[in-house]
């Protein structure tokens, strides 16, 4: 995978750009959503936080993104869409972090930003036949294409905003599936598909510092409406499209984490006999938040496993053995991280306070009205939202 400096820099320059616009335009956007009340302030035990701390900041991931790609990208009739299309999906989550939504309102403008893509040639017209044993090559979804489409947009695009439940978690994974999308890119010589996937993992970096935690700000449905909705049509013009057979489950797999979370939990609600989109504790973070994992250890964890979906969709398009060999020893890698993460004693730091305080004499009865340690009840980590 050789590229020239000239062919190569617009990638490099790219990420850049909206890292640092994306960094810079954080701190402000901060200032903006206490202005106009873009706040979340806690009122349940389903947040973790126990301050009022402002939404919106997905507003600085997209201004990072976008200025990045319409100075170094070339703009299409596809890209046009995208971009058009991201900016209904932002505006509808600026005002629905500054004054919410109804569930029926912002799904109908969903739809409305995937056929606006669409329009502009971002569909799924025919992908390889994953059957490679049948003697039809490719499937022709001919008027199925702009359903099917219009589905996969906005599926993912709820998908990334249903896993904002922790701090850092949707724009971590957001960024591993971006980066598997611009290394996928890169060795198949796209350089079209690489500079936009360069500029979205760019703009979710400088967003970063701000939201991990403690989070100083939330990304709110303006970022992880925004970078749903990126992955999904992003990868509809490039691995949708390109790649031959594997085009067909590499976008699935990249976007495993998101997919799979969402649908076991609406899956699991309809068998209850539950509104499908009826708040509870069934996504993935909140078990492992539930297993006694604190927040960081478990965005951790999702972190790793993003990693490994990743280097799989990277494994698919790769040949040879040494890397093969490679790939799978990162992933043994990867296991080994996870299942010491899992092993780590989450109440090691209260274990140590309270031996500290027995060895002093300092540990004192609870206040007068206050319910002991053990009859507090424990504080769900989705500070976020309520999907």
């Amino acid at each position: 995978m050789m590229f020239e400096r000239e062919a190569i820099l617009p990638v490099i320059l790219a990420l850049g750009v909206a890292m640092l616009v994306s960094f810079i335009a954080t701190p402000l956007v901060k200032k903006l959503a206490y202005k106009v009340g873009a706040v979340d302030v806690p009122k349940d035990n389903r947040r973790m936080h126990d301050h009022p701390i402002p939404r919106m900041g997905g507003l600085a991931i997209f201004i990072g993104c976008v200025v990045s790609v319409l100075l170094f990208a070339d703009i299409t009739r596809p890209l046009q869409g995208i971009l058009l299309g991201s900016c209904l999906i932002v505006a509808v989550g600026v005002v629905d972090d500054a004054h919410p939504l109804g569930a029926g309102v912002k799904f109908i403008l969903q739809i409305v930003a995937a056929l606006i893509a669409v329009w502009h040639g971002v569909i799924v017209q025919t992908i390889a036949n994953p059957f490679v044993f049948m003697d039809t090559p490719y499937w022709n979804f001919g008027i199925w294409a702009v359903p099917i489409t219009v589905v996969w947009i906005v599926a993912v695009t709820n998908s990334v905003n249903l896993i904002d439940g922790l701090d850092g978690l949707a724009d971590g994974v957001s960024t591993i599936g971006a980066l598997t999308m611009l290394i996928i890119a890169l060795m198949m010589r796209d350089l079209e598909i690489a500079v936009i996937t360069a500029a979205l993992v760019g703009a979710c970096v400088g967003f970063i510092p701000y939201n991990r935690n403690p989070a100083k700000i939330f990304m709110g449905d303006t970022g992880s409406t925004f970078l749903g909705y990126m992955l999904a049509t992003v990868s509809v013009i490039g691995l949708f499209k390109f790649y031959a057979v594997i085009s067909f489950i590499v976008p699935f797999i990249i976007l495993g984490f998101p997919i799979f979370d969402t649908a076991s939990a609406f899956t699991r609600r309809i068998l209850k006999g539950q509104n499908p989109m009826k708040a509870d504790r069934s996504h993935t973070h909140h078990k492992l938040i539930d297993m006694g994992m604190n927040q960081k250890q478990a965005v951790a964890t999702l972190y790793m496993v993003a990693a490994v979906l990743g280097l799989c969709a990277v494994m698919i398009v790769t040949s040879g053995y040494i890397k093969v060999i490679l790939s799978a020893a990162a992933l043994v890698g990867v296991a080994i991280t996870v299942a010491r993460i899992a092993r780590y004693p989450h109440d090691h730091h209260k274990k140590e306070e309270c031996a500290a305080a027995q060895e002093a004499g300092e540990k004192a009865p609870p206040a007068a009205g206050e319910p002991s340690g053990d009859a507090k009840e424990d504080k769900p980590a989705d500070g976020h939202k309520e999907g």
